[in-house]
């Protein structure tokens, strides 16, 4: 689980296409690693990937077809950013939402403007997908 606060940010330093799967290598030295292990769970632009390998202050995950097929991280290049964040660990305050890093579709903007001190945004969804969406619900936006 996270909280949706994003704690850094990373740079994709390899991504390595492995029989239709996708291994990626993020240099995330702008997080604390130094309790992150192996098989940890890790929030990577929103999504919820598992450590593969950690060396120095990278860390690699690898990303299933189903994921590829959900999310934007088929799009992710060598030298893109991303978000991070380390999965919430039983008694952390949460700070945010707690959100479980499963992404089931990509949306898309339609609309952004100035409200007062604030942006509102208007996103679509699929319609597969808006009938499990709360009119006042929580919704993690990379």
């Amino acid at each position: 689980m996270f909280s949706g606060i994003i704690q850094g940010v990373g740079t994709i330093r390899a991504r390595q296409e492995r029989s239709g799967d996708l291994r990626l290598v993020i240099d995330s030295s702008a997080l604390d690693l130094r309790g992150a292990r192996v098989g940890d769970s890790v929030a990577v632009s929103g999504v919820c990937l598992t450590v593969t390998e950690i060396a120095s202050r990278n860390l690699a995950t690898d990303v299933s077809r189903e994921t590829l097929a959900l999310t934007t991280l088929k799009g992710l290049a060598v030298q893109s950013r991303v978000n991070l964040e380390l999965a919430l660990k039983a008694g952390e305050p949460i700070g945010g939402h707690l959100v479980s890093g499963h992404v089931d579709g990509v949306g898309r903007v339609i609309s952004r403007r100035a409200d007062a001190r604030s942006e509102r945004f208007e996103f679509e969804v699929e319609n597969s997908l808006a009938r499990y969406v709360a009119r006042k619900g929580s919704i993690c936006i990379d």
